[in-house]
């Protein structure tokens, strides 16, 4: 019988890699693991899953429980792997998540707001943005480039929800990254 863990904060290959070392340090057998969550072959007993939860701290990922907090950390994985994929949205978002999840997206929505204590629109152009500023810095690509990859409807769209979001433009941004060595964390 397989056993799926939740695991929070795991946004990227490293943390995969992190979770995988930790599993294997504590011989647990697993199937896969993906972004925030590991499928076991069996259930953790009291012991594993003490081990599990202190070996996961030091990579600063947490063990998941509870339903709602689930669901949250799948919202947001679902999320996070929509902006990383290179093909643009073709649904809402609400249908997206909704399709994905199985869940209706007013469920979802009010869960994700009582848990975290923000919308889940404000969240996703959150995210938005954290993405729009590593491909500014990172892939060095041209808004026009971001606005086709992120799906926004003009430059000028995502300029205005750039600036609302960090008070800066996309230019100002990158200006002050290449002038300082600026290095923010991508949350």
């Amino acid at each position: 019988m397989s056993k799926i863990l939740y695991i929070k904060d795991m946004v990227c290959v490293r943390c995969k890699m992190a979770v995988e070392a930790v599993l294997n340090a504590n011989g647990i057998r697993y199937s896969s693991v993906e972004l925030g969550r590991a499928t076991l072959h069996a259930s953790l007993t009291a012991a594993q899953k003490q081990a599990v939860i202190k070996s996961l701290a030091y990579y600063h990922l947490q063990l998941l429980e509870g339903r709602n907090k689930i669901l949250v950390e799948r919202i947001k994985t679902e999320i996070l792997e929509l902006l990383h994929d290179p093909h643009p949205l073709q649904l809402k978002l609400s249908a997206h998540l909704s399709q994905k999840l199985n869940y209706n997206y007013t469920y979802l929505a009010n869960t994700f707001s009582e848990e975290e204590g923000v919308t889940l629109e404000k969240y996703f152009i959150q995210q938005r943005v954290e993405r729009v500023k590593e491909l500014l810095v990172y892939k060095d690509l041209s808004l026009t480039e971001i606005m086709d990859e992120l799906n926004y409807s003009s430059v000028s769209h995502l300029c205005l929800q750039f600036k609302k979001v960090t008070g800066l433009t996309p230019a100002e941004f990158k200006k002050k990254c290449k002038a300082s060595d600026f290095v923010w964390r991508a949350v």
